[in-house]
């Protein structure tokens, strides 16, 4: 990333990481002559951030709701300048507790789902491309998972009653599997089975003539299990536990479970891009938001946020982030792998 300086050649910008947020999301600015004689002045397009930490060399900052704009201002009158991508809010009065998922047209699906034993008035929301939130299921008790099949019917799983609902355009549901325990991560392969993570340590398998099979077998999760499917062919699995430093899973074809990687505080939810790189929502050295692991294992933080609980690419290379009563948009320019 190119670095501008200002006309008076002070401040001078280094380095900024990472170089996407949401509001409320802490990004670090490395440089020279950052704080000068008086406490700095650093802006989002036009709203000032707050500085959490300042030297003349390094600065941590926080990034202030209503945030928008692609550059980060450092000093007065317009000073040093990087380019930095905010998301914005697209949806709220929403819980989502799992991925939101994104058809081919660009709609995005969430959930409302409430507390543990809580029916909401409005379970699922649909928005559609540059849209509102719009009911799309009622009445249905702790919507949790989402998933899309290869005709873009949509499903979700219940943590409550461990169903997962086939849902219809107008939002009417019908179960679609029983019996899955305390269901919550879903995804489809490319073949359209039907993969069920029950928190309580199991991972369905279920055919499209609706055989159920047990999958794998893992360690019990204090919250959900999240799912996405590799470019490897692997089930990827997050599934917070009681340690501070949580692996990814990874399961192959036969069902064997193995460590992808290790390190990652309360990781939930996860998607891969075409080139393999795997995204999820976790923290990475006490910092929270996305992290980014390339396919070798290597981690960076990629985006700065609290309380981000799942994520999900858009055709048109944005991210969606889903936190506990939101959803933003950041326009990340990447492209997201897409099953099926």
């Amino acid at each position: 990333m190119a670095f501008r300086k200002s006309s008076s050649g002070c401040p001078e910008i280094v380095e900024v990481s990472p170089q996407a947020a949401i509001p409320g999301g802490e990004v670090q600015i490395r440089g020279r002559g950052l704080a000068g004689p008086e406490r700095p002045e650093v802006r989002f397009g036009e709203s000032q951030a707050s500085i959490v930490i300042g030297s003349d060399s390094y600065l941590v900052v926080r990034v202030p709701e209503g945030a928008t704009g692609g550059e980060l201002f450092l000093g007065a009158n317009g000073g040093a300048a990087w380019a930095c991508q905010i998301g914005v809010q697209v949806a709220d009065g929403v819980h989502p507790v799992s991925n939101p998922v994104v058809d081919r047209r660009g709609a995005i699906y969430t959930t409302l789902s409430g507390s543990a034993g809580q029916k909401t008035p409005v379970s699922v929301f649909k928005i559609e491309p540059g849209g509102s939130a719009k009911p799309l299921v009622a009445d249905m008790m702790n919507a949790t998972g989402l998933a899309l099949d290869a005709s873009q019917t949509l499903y979700v799983s219940s943590r409550h009653d461990g169903v997962v609902y086939q849902i219809s355009a107008s939002g009417s549901r019908v179960p679609y599997v029983e019996g899955m325990g305390v269901a919550t991560g879903i995804v489809f392969d490319p073949e359209d089975n039907l993969y069920v993570g029950d928190r309580s340590g199991t991972i369905f398998k279920i055919s499209r003539q609706r055989q159920i099979y047990v999958f794998a077998t893992m360690e019990p999760s204090l919250a959900a299990y999240h799912l996405a499917f590799g470019p490897d062919g692997f089930l990827y699995v997050t599934g917070p536990t009681t340690s501070t430093f949580d692996s990814i899973a990874r399961i192959s074809k036969e069902g064997r479970v193995e460590r992808f990687y290790r390190g990652l505080g309360r990781p939930q939810g996860l998607a891969f891009d075409v080139k393999g790189n795997l995204y999820v929502a976790a923290s990475l050295s006490g910092r929270r938001g996305v992290v980014r692991i390339t396919p070798g294992g290597s981690a960076e933080l990629f985006l700065s946020g609290p309380s981000i609980v799942g994520l999900a690419f858009t055709p048109s290379k944005s991210l969606i982030l889903a936190t506990h009563n939101a959803l933003y948009r950041a326009d990340v320019g990447i492209e997201g792998r897409r099953i099926p």
